[in-house]
């Protein structure tokens, strides 16, 4: 796919859906960063369900510590792995107080060290409240990317590789965003709408569909 085109798709998918944001709730950083651990293999609707309650009592590292995993699993037991994911949740809150005072690190290779945070969770971080361009490639970002044509790869951070590289700047910051929300509404896994998608002319996938 050349530049002008990885500019349509971007361009064409801005237009329909706007200025993208994220859909997780949070309060700060920190809540920020636990959410995004949660939703791991998890919809966003079902983390701002969890959270909801969660986060009016807890608000820091030393607050999640306070309430303790055994309390932290009944707020978050309607989330898929919620046992794993409350064990990576404190004990990153304690690495937190003890190492960072209580502050989430702006560091890349810090920020993946602590307990539950691969690539795409510190990408998805940074993105959103560092405003550091990273394109964090969940399964629809993946899904889409390498459907349309703009990537051809196996896995997911050789598919944020690419995008990264590919992608013209002015769209660095939001192209996380227009691929989610497009494979979440639009271009779905099983059965993907498209005679309603407006990149559907630069698609791979529906030209071969067509064919």
């Amino acid at each position: 796919m050349n530049k002008m085109t990885i500019n349509a798709v971007y361009k064409s998918l801005a237009k329909k859906i706007g200025e993208p944001k994220t859909e997780l709730k949070y309060r700060n950083s920190y809540t920020f960063l636990v959410s995004v651990v949660l939703s791991a293999q998890a919809t966003d609707k079902s983390v701002n369900a969890a959270t909801k309650d969660l986060f009016k009592i807890v608000k820091s590292p030393k607050d999640m510590i306070t309430l303790g995993e055994r309390k932290l699993k009944g707020y978050i037991k309607t989330i898929g792995l919620y046992n794993s994911k409350a064990k990576n949740v404190i004990n990153l809150s304690k690495i937190l107080v003890k190492d960072y005072k209580g502050k989430v690190p702006t560091d890349f290779e810090e920020l993946t060290s602590l307990p539950g945070v691969g690539n795409k969770t510190a990408s998805v971080y940074q993105n959103e409240i560092l405003n550091i361009p990273r394109i964090a490639v969940d399964t629809h970002v993946y899904r889409v990317s390498n459907r349309v044509g703009l990537a051809k790869t196996n896995t997911a951070d050789q598919t944020q590789e690419v995008l990264e590289q590919i992608t013209p700047k002015k769209w660095l910051k939001t192209a996380h965003h227009l691929l989610i929300l497009h494979g979440r509404y639009t271009c779905k896994s099983q059965k993907p709408i498209c005679d309603q998608c407006v990149i559907a002319k630069h698609c791979l996938y529906s030209k071969n569909e067509k064919n």
